[in-house]
């Protein structure tokens, strides 16, 4: 079973007062990273800035949406996340879940 992974995030103080070349640096640190965990499986399915212009949006600056084949992959990820110092430089909000079904969904709604 699939499970997912849905991150809000926004650059913080500590980011914006980083030298460009240091956010570089830092960043050519998370894409190197990740070709170690394409080999676990994960998947990314969106990467971008948040649309501003929809009803009820998030006020995070970007996100991203990721697919894994099972928890140990995602949790690899959220390891490595927190490991990189990530969270030092973004506002960053999770969300996980299962593949799951709208019917599914609809009765857990119900039960309340």
């Amino acid at each position: 079973m699939s499970h997912y992974l849905v991150e809000l995030y926004t650059p913080n103080a500590a980011w914006r007062a980083l030298p460009v070349e240091n956010r570089q640096r830092f960043l050519d640190g998370i894409q190197a990273a990740m070709g170690e965990l394409s080999s676990l499986g994960v998947e990314v399915l969106a990467l971008g800035e948040t649309d501003k212009r929809i009803d009820r949006a998030s006020e995070h600056r970007f996100l991203g949406i990721w697919r894994f084949p099972d928890i140990q992959a995602r949790n690899a990820l959220l390891a490595g996340i927190k490991a990189s110092g990530w969270y030092d430089y973004f506002d960053h909000v999770n969300a996980a879940s299962d593949a799951g079904g709208f019917t599914t969904h609809l009765a857990a709604l119900a039960a309340g």
